[in-house]
Order: C-alpha cells, then structure tokens, then sequence
C-alpha cells in the first residue's frame, strides 16, 4: 500500500518528540568533533579555566555587545551547581574573557570575543569536513526549515518558562557570510534549549526541582513529564506544513553523527 502525506502527517507534539532526539544526536556528533579540533584554539586562549562557559552561550556573547543576563545564565545552567558555575566564572573573568556586571549579567570582553570568532571559524571547518559530502540542498533545507522553528518559538515566548534558556541565547548572532554548517549547528543548540525550557516547565509543574528530575526513575510519572514536555515544546512545529515536518526529520536522519 502506498503511503501518502495524509498517513505521514506528525501532530505538533509527536513532531516534537520524534525531532528531539534526532538534533541531540546531530548536534552532539558535530560539538564532539568541535571539541577535538579545538584543543590548540582552548589551550591558545588559556584552556578550560579561561574558555569557561563561552562555548555555550556563544550564540549570544559572539555578538557585538551580545550579554547573557543573570536569570538567563541561570537557567542555561539549571542542573549545575550555582557556586560552582560562578567560582567557573571567577575564573573567566580574571583571565580577562568575560565581563560580569554587577547585576550579574555577562558580556565577552575583547579577548573573549576573538576567541569566540576563531570558534565559530573553527565551527565552519568542522561542519565542513562532516557534513560535507551531503548535498548542499539538504543543508540548505534544514537551515530554512530550523529557521522557521526558531521564528516561531521567538514568536510564541510567553509560552516559555521565566527565566528561559532559549531567551538567553536565541536569536543566534549569524554575521553574514555564516556558513550554512555554521548556521545549522547554532540553530539546533538553541532549539535544544526550547526544549530544555519545555522540559523545565514541565517538570516544576509535577512538583520537581533540577535536583530530583534528574534522579527520577522510569514509570508513570516520568513518562507524563515527558508527554507534557512535547506538548510544550510543539508550538514552533505549527509553521511547518505535514510535509516540511517530515521532511525534516528525515533530513536530520540522513546527517551522520
């Protein structure tokens, strides 16, 4: 029998679910593959002590005058331990990459924003070598159809959770002349980040902190977070039609990883 639109069709929330880990596993594969040719750029700058936190917010802090404010960074790091993460920031801040104000907000000193430039070179090199044998269209379709997802869940804020990671990070700073690899790799961290925000909202919800979610066993109640985390997450799905969602998802299986 053939199979038709009709029959393919994903409601927003199984879109969301199916999707999930589909970008986790591309997304994991290029920054892995970022991380070992990075070493000479981390230790150049002054290796992990100094580099600190830049990697994951750069999609912000890249940007010129780019900051994280505090609630953000907070809820970037949720399941970290909070001393911990601003004895990391000690750190940075006195190898001279990162300015925190006194409200708590962050921004990339110079120094800390070459770094990040020659990250994001570095970034474009990789999803290069990776992804570089797949047709050009299908990296072009996933960085229209990732677009469309981050304009949408721009669109759709007040759904998410105060504070947000995705509304510390999103929009992604994308000079021109980014790569499409580029593109599509901060595209999919930030999205990442909607969900994690769903997942968030979902769990505080059920009564749970960052603490106990992360220690909560398989069963009923775990599976109902997780059912309320794609409802959650499914309002950026909206702007595809049936066939761009398969689409998509079919695009991001094709990618190795």
């Amino acid at each position: 029998m053939s199979t038709t639109t009709d029959q393919l069709w994903l409601p927003g929330h199984r879109c969301a679910a199916l999707i999930a880990p589909a970008i986790d596993r591309v997304f994991r594969a290029a920054m892995s593959a970022g991380t070992d040719a990075g070493a000479e750029l981390r230790q150049r700058y002054g290796g992990p002590a100094a580099i600190g936190f830049l990697v994951d917010l750069r999609t912000r802090l890249a940007a010129p005058g780019g900051t994280v404010d505090a609630a953000g960074f907070a809820a970037v790091t949720r399941y970290q331990e909070p001393a911990s993460c601003q004895r990391m920031l000690d750190k940075q801040v006195a190898y001279g990459m990162v300015v925190r104000h006194p409200d708590g907000a962050l921004r990339a000193t110079e120094r800390g924003g070459a770094f990040l430039t020659e990250l994001y070179a570095l970034h474009a090199a990789v999803t290069a070598t990776i992804w570089g044998g797949e047709p050009a269209a299908r990296l072009a379709r996933l960085v229209d159809l990732t677009g469309r997802l981050l304009a949408e869940a721009r669109a759709d804020g007040q759904q998410q959770p105060s504070p947000s990671a995705f509304g510390a990070l999103a929009p992604p700073y994308e000079p021109e002349g980014t790569p499409a690899g580029v593109l599509l790799l901060n595209r999919l961290e930030v999205l990442r980040h909607h969900r994690a925000d769903a997942h968030a909202a979902a769990w505080a919800a059920a009564g749970h902190t960052a603490r106990s979610i992360v220690g909560l066993p398989p069963g009923p109640q775990r599976l109902a977070i997780e059912q309320e985390t794609d409802r959650r997450a499914a309002g950026p799905y909206q702007a595809l039609d049936p066939d761009q969602r398969v689409t998509l998802l079919a695009d991001l299986a094709a990618l190795p990883g």
